[in-house]
């Protein structure tokens, strides 16, 4: 067996794995149902989003695909930004609720 075809089966699995253990402790370490509903939201949304990346950078002719990695670069550290100030007020919402 070819140990680059090793590599890369394993390198994706420990990604894969990673994904997974980050998506159960972002839902799990949240405070409230409202921002653990938000969560269960942007983990899907995240998944099908990096799922559909990879599909398209695999299956778009080369050197096209490569053009998948601008909007990718962009959107990515934007969608972050929203969602962890999005984050922080639906705990501000919550924590004013609690008495």
């Amino acid at each position: 067996m070819n140990y680059g075809l090793i590599g890369a089966v394993a390198g994706g699995l420990l990604g894969l794995l990673g994904g997974v253990i980050g998506t159960y402790y972002s839902v799990t370490r949240t405070n409230g149902p409202k921002e653990r509903a938000f969560m269960v939201r942007v983990a899907i949304w995240t998944w099908v989003g990096v799922t559909g990346f990879l599909a398209a950078l695999t299956l778009i002719p080369k050197p096209w695909g490569f053009l998948m990695w601008i909007p990718y670069l962009i959107a990515l550290p934007l969608a972050i930004r929203w969602g962890n100030a999005r984050q922080i007020q639906i705990r501000a919402e919550e924590q004013r609720k609690t008495p």
